[in-house]
Formats: C-alpha cells, sequence, structure tokens
C-alpha cells in the first residue's frame, strides 16, 4: 500500500512540473496575438508568411499576420495586419518580407516614415517588398558564372 501512495506522489509532481514547463515555455515563446487595428499591405511575394507571424519593426514585436488572400483582380498577395493600438504608423511606412538569419523565420518588417498623417484603421501600407527566393539568387548567380573564360566574359574574349 506504502508503494502505490509513493508512485501516486511522484506521479502528480510530475504532472505539476509538466504543466509549469509548458506555462513557462507559452510565456516565453510570445505567442500571443497584438490587441489592436487592422491594415493591409499588398505585395508581389509573401513566401513563408503565414497566419501568426511577427510584424516587427526596429526588432520589435507591434502585430500579428492575422490573414492573406489573393486579390483577384491584380494577382497580387493581401496580406491584413494587426497592429498594437499604441503604435501608430505614419502614411508613408513602409513594409518588407525579411527571416531570421540565412535559414529563420520570414516574418514582416515595417519601417516608419515621416509623415505627420497616420494610416487608420482598416487602412493600407502603400510602398512593400516581397520575399526574395534564395534558391533564385543562388541559380542566376551559378548561371551567371557560365560562359566565362580565363577569368574574363564572354563577350570580353573577341
Amino acid at each position: 500500500m506504502r508503494k502505490n501512495s509513493v508512485e501516486t506522489i511522484m506521479g502528480a509532481v510530475v504532472i505539476v512540473v509538466a504543466v509549469l514547463f509548458v506555462m513557462f515555455a507559452y510565456d516565453k515563446a510570445d505567442l500571443k496575438t497584438v490587441e489592436g487595428y487592422a491594415i493591409s499591405a499588398k505585395f508581389d511575394r509573401i513566401d513563408g508568411i503565414k497566419r501568426g507571424s511577427e510584424v516587427r519593426m526596429s526588432g520589435i514585436k507591434i502585430g500579428t499576420v492575422t490573414d492573406q488572400l489573393l486579390d483577384p483582380k491584380t494577382y497580387l498577395a493581401v496580406v491584413r495586419l494587426n497592429i498594437d493600438r499604441n503604435v501608430k504608423l505614419p502614411m508613408d511606412t513602409s513594409a518588407a518580407i525579411t527571416s531570421d538569419g540565412l535559414l529563420g523565420d520570414k516574418y514582416m518588417a515595417l519601417s516608419p516614415g515621416g509623415d505627420d498623417n497616420m494610416i487608420p484603421a482598416g487602412g493600407e501600407i502603400e510602398t512593400t517588398q516581397g520575399s526574395i527566393d534564395l534558391f533564385s539568387l543562388v541559380g542566376q548567380m551559378i548561371f551567371s558564372q557560365t560562359g566565362k573564360k580565363d577569368g574574363k566574359k564572354a563577350d570580353d574574349a573577341k
């Protein structure tokens, strides 16, 4: 009988420690959504951006991506963002899709402009830069190296 109560107590301790670990990990992962106002931005490519991706300004999370869809008229990707209500964005703010390091997660980086007018709720960021396709860049670099001879371009050999 004594063995069963020790096992029960140890099981309870393990469960409590597991719950505390999950709560700690959730708190440190900063997975909470930002409460604020909605804006949108249009991009030619949004590779790697998905619902829940971070929106950062100066490296600080100020929002999240809430939705993405394709505009049937322009064929541009429309990304809807939820921005912290304490952060007001100038009308000439620009948005770029970038990544944490070479192979890190993608996020949206906002750069504020100098306009005195602010983007209203439901407004749109006009200046955008889509994601860069790393594999295409590497392919261009590899194929641009062909056709060279002794450090000179094929056109220079004439």
